[in-house]
């Protein structure tokens, strides 16, 4: 139990495709003794896609944590002068997702709770799934690279041939690397082979 009594909010954004895989890694968090608070985007609160709808997302996250999903800036407001988490992961973290919190602009729950996670220097991990990773939000990720307190899953193009652009983080190592941030460590090595 590696986790025991870690208190860690678990954000997901709108790479749709990638919610099944990491929300296999938030009952790995849990096995291994985290508490573990769900947070969603807009989009994974409000959209019906063919990977499942809105509802069910929501309601497998609660189902998981026993906790209530915050879809809303004001619930998410708290974690910051509460102290309400240890750390915060955001996957998947899309190129959207990336490129605002580079820029501190908080208008989702997800950005506020990252922004009051930070707020308390405390480590934020980003499992990035991004269509543009290499090319406009190039600049965001190099941002964050180099941004205090925030820690990345080691991540890989998944499709260089079709998207050369395109950077998807190793889902299967959110764990070591939440482990390795929660130290003060970047999990490495950081760039990775990506196989889906």
């Amino acid at each position: 139990m590696r986790l025991k009594g870690v208190r860690i909010g678990f954000a997901l954004t709108g790479s749709h495709c990638t919610l099944g895989e990491v929300v296999g890694e938030v009952r790995r968090l849990i096995s291994e003794g985290a508490e573990v608070t769900p947070v969603v985007s807009p989009s994974v609160d409000t959209t019906d896609t063919r990977f499942g709808t809105a509802e069910y997302w929501k309601n497998l996250l609660e189902e998981i944590t026993g906790r209530k999903v915050i879809n809303t800036i004001p619930g998410a407001e708290p974690i910051g002068p509460q102290k309400l988490l240890d750390a915060l992961i955001i996957a998947p973290c899309t190129g959207n997702t990336m490129a605002k919190l580079a820029n501190a602009i908080t208008d989702t729950p997800v950005l506020m709770a990252a922004k009051a996670t930070l707020r308390n220097q405390r480590p934020v991990i980003l499992a990035i799934a991004t269509n543009d990773g290499l090319g406009l939000n190039a600049k965001n990720l190099g941002i964050l690279l180099n941004t205090k307190n925030v820690y990345f899953v080691p991540f890989g193009q998944d499709n260089p041939g079709q998207k050369p652009n395109s950077l998807v983080a190793r889902m299967d190592l959110i764990l070591e690397t939440t482990i390795a941030a929660l130290a003060g460590r970047q999990l490495q090595p950081l760039l990775v082979t990506y196989s889906a």
